[in-house]
């Protein structure tokens, strides 16, 4: 019998009126960005947690400055033997702004590596007592009930069974538009109150309309009931956290008068896939060393990813509302990248910003296939060139800035890495097949060879690949001298042969990356919007006939560029080699990355092994037996339409969650009301006006008190009738 039967035994166990909390209004205007005055600023209240790190920065700009001098100077003298043509010129400007990139990463990588050999063990300390009340929110989006639900009520329980659980409340916050997900959202949700009790301080909202998306999620609960709350906590619907983080963070904020977001380090756990797998081992690998690079040279002046982070409610209500940018997407309209922006708005208002990089406990799951990260990393890519009109609003922080400008450049870096193995196979060809000028207007003696100096050309190769690869190896030198996590990893041995897989296999899957990116950024720039869909999160492979189609274009792009390569240099082949290899065995990556079988037989033999899954976390643990429990109470793949029709107790419920009617405006119609009032009326049983309603006319029919007792009044099936 499930929950929702379950209710005829006692269907009080739901309060309606608990559904939410009492509202609790803070204002929250929307933000200006062309317009501060540093007067606006807040005064500090604890001056002494305030220092600027200017060593930790003069080291990574400035050695990533020095650095990419030297490169551009060693490229230079590659190409200057003969006379530096228009297309030298342009290979060594992209070089040098590519360079400049990884650069940065390298220095930033040096120091995150130092902090964590010096302070590595150190954790922040968990509260004994706390003072403030603090919300977990958690948005969701047409996401699997049984996931999100089970994940919540595990952090739930480890956060209870401390002595500090009476500090939260926790939110689902629902902006979902499938019917059918709405309606497993409130059957699990009505469960959930039944298995916790009424007193679970837990609670549900729907929004009919998902205006400005997850920002607007955000918005709406700071607005109607955020004035209860110092702080706020926000999840993803991939979130876990454990008891220790929470309390961790939240102690912090308490800590801290000046905070207005502290930023948790959020690892990957529960894949299973190849592909997923290989982003699981790097992130816990090398993560850590990017991570606290960034947290030492930002400070105060940090970042916010969007999740598992906390956050002072009334700084955000007060200088975080997101305007909308002028003109149409992908450039303008909604902010898609709102958390960049978002960080920026409440540290220009003189608060700060800072992640806790060794703070531990706070997890997240990522795509399982290389499609299900191209199409999630479309959306990525708009919002951060969206920043490009953002970055130069009044009264950032100049580390802000930065920010902004790590994330554009992540997606320019694509177009402009293809651009400069365009320009170098240019050159390569020009040198090779296009006869010299010997009659020029300048007297020569020798004609003008397009040369350039192979021996230099090679050391600078070796250069690059050093700077790009080398915080992979500090991290995994710190995994190797961490006793815990090179014994959780499988040990010394297949943690190395764990790291050169996932060196090889993000060789590989970088170019069609690079390629995948450069089409996102040229459909942008041309003017294509990208939408906002929900993604895959289970571990499963797509179609074979759909990933033909989605990359037979790289295969064919590979293949030229080998025969290309072949016509003009073999030597160029084997520079291009792991780019090519990639290009043309695209399809069978691409399929072999969402494999089970494939990531789980890497697991069997010990490679791409984390502490987090040879031991996992016992939040985690519960999260997914909690999961498992839901699925088969099947609530996920019900139809809504007749959960409705079927459960009387679960439809009165229903009902009361629904907001009070908007009165009727003489003389407007709402075609999709009168198509479903239509439909209803002229099916025979609740299972015909199923089949015909549409997504649409279900939404109407679902939030319409009068047509939900129209569709009661059906039977649940009827006799076919003899036409």
């Amino acid at each position: 019998m499930d929950a929702v039967t379950d209710q005829h035994e006692a269907p009080a166990v739901v309060e309606t009126d608990h559904c939410m909390p009492p509202a609790a209004l803070l204002p929250m205007p929307t933000q200006s960005l062309r317009q501060f005055e540093a007067h606006e600023r807040r005064k500090r209240l604890a001056p002494h947690l305030w220092g600027m790190p200017w060593a930790s920065r003069l080291f990574v700009f400035g050695g990533g400055l020095a650095l990419t001098a030297y490169g551009a100077s060693e490229m230079y003298g590659v190409i200057d033997i003969g006379p530096i043509t228009t297309l030298k010129w342009a290979l060594l400007v992209l070089f040098v702004a590519n360079f400049s990139w990884i650069s940065i990463a390298f220095t930033s990588g040096i120091l995150g590596f130092g902090w964590l050999l010096a302070r590595g063990a150190e954790r922040p300390q968990i509260p004994q007592k706390l003072k403030a009340r603090t919300a977990i929110v958690m948005p969701i989006y047409n996401e699997a009930p049984s996931r999100v639900f089970g994940a919540m009520q595990a952090i739930f329980e480890e956060v209870e069974a401390t002595a500090l659980g009476a500090h939260f409340d926790w939110f689902f916050l629902s902006d979902t538009t499938n019917p059918d997900v709405w309606i497993a959202e409130e059957r699990a949700f009505i469960a959930m109150r039944k298995r916790l009790g009424a007193e679970a301080r837990i609670y549900y909202r729907r929004r009919p309309k998902n205006t400005s998306r997850k920002a607007g999620n955000i918005g709406d609960f700071v607005t109607t009931w955020g004035g209860a709350y110092e702080h706020m906590l926000v999840l993803d619907a991939d979130s876990l956290m454990s008891a220790d983080a929470i309390l961790g963070l939240t102690g912090a904020m308490e800590a801290d008068p000046d905070a207005g977001i502290i930023q948790s380090l959020p690892l990957i756990i529960n894949r299973n896939t190849m592909f997923a797998r290989v982003q699981q081992f790097a992130a816990r690998i090398y993560g850590p060393v990017i991570a606290a690079g960034l947290a030492v040279w930002s400070g105060r002046d940090g970042n916010y990813w969007g999740h598992n982070a906390i956050i002072r409610t009334k700084a955000f209500a007060d200088h975080c509302g997101m305007p909308d940018l002028r003109g149409r997407p992908p450039f303008g309209g909604h902010i898609l990248s709102h958390d960049f922006v978002e960080a920026a708005l409440i540290r220009r208002a003189g608060y700060a910003v800072y992640m806790l990089p060794t703070l531990g406990g706070s997890y997240e799951e990522s795509p399982p296939s290389l499609i299900d990260l191209a199409a999630r990393d479309r959306r990525w890519c708009q919002g951060n060139l969206q920043h490009m009109r953002v970055i130069g609003s009044r009264g950032l922080k100049l580390a802000t800035r930065q920010h902004f400008a790590t994330g554009i450049m992540s997606y320019l870096a694509s177009p402009l890495w293809m651009a400069q193995l365009i320009v170098g196979i240019v050159l390569v060809f020009q040198s090779a097949y296009i006869r010299p000028e010997y009659f020029t207007n300048e007297f020569r003696l020798f004609p003008a060879w397009p040369r350039f100096d192979s021996e230099r050309a090679l050391a600078l190769f070796g250069l690059t690949m050093a700077v790009l690869l080398a915080p992979k190896l500090m991290g995994l030198v710190i995994a190797l001298f961490d006793r815990a996590t090179r014994e959780a990893s499988g040990g010394g041995l297949r943690l190395i042969g764990s790291a050169l897989v996932e060196t090889l296999m993000s060789a590989l899957f970088a170019p069609v990356m690079m390629v995948i990116q450069t089409g996102s950024v040229v459909q942008i720039v041309f003017g294509r919007d990208t939408g906002w869909n929900p993604q895959r999160r289970d571990d499963g492979s797509i179609p074979f006939s759909s990933i033909v189609r989605r990359h037979r274009s790289h295969v064919a792009l590979g293949f030229v560029t080998l025969i290309a390569g072949l016509l003009i240099s073999p030597s160029l082949v084997a520079w291009m080699s792991p780019t090519i290899a990639g290009l043309i065995l695209a399809i069978f990556l691409s399929w072999g990355s969402g494999m089970l079988a494939l990531g789980l037989s890497l697991k069997r033999v010990g490679l791409l092994l984390t502490p987090e899954e040879t031991s996992p976390p016992p939040v985690a643990l519960r999260a997914n037996a909690l999961a498992e429990e839901l699925a088969r109470d099947g609530f996920d793949e019900a139809d809504g339409v007749l959960a409705i029709h079927a459960h009387p107790e679960f439809r009165t419920l229903h009902e009361a969650f629904l907001p009070p009617l908007k009165p009727h405006v003489r003389g407007v119609v709402d075609p999709d009301r009168a198509v479903a009032e239509a439909k209803l009326n002229d099916a025979d049983s609740a299972l015909e006006a199923a089949r015909w309603l549409r997504p649409k006319e279900r939404n109407v029919v679902l939030q319409d008190r009068a047509l939900i007792a129209l569709l009661a009044r059906l039977p649940a099936s009827a006799p076919p009738r003899n036409e």
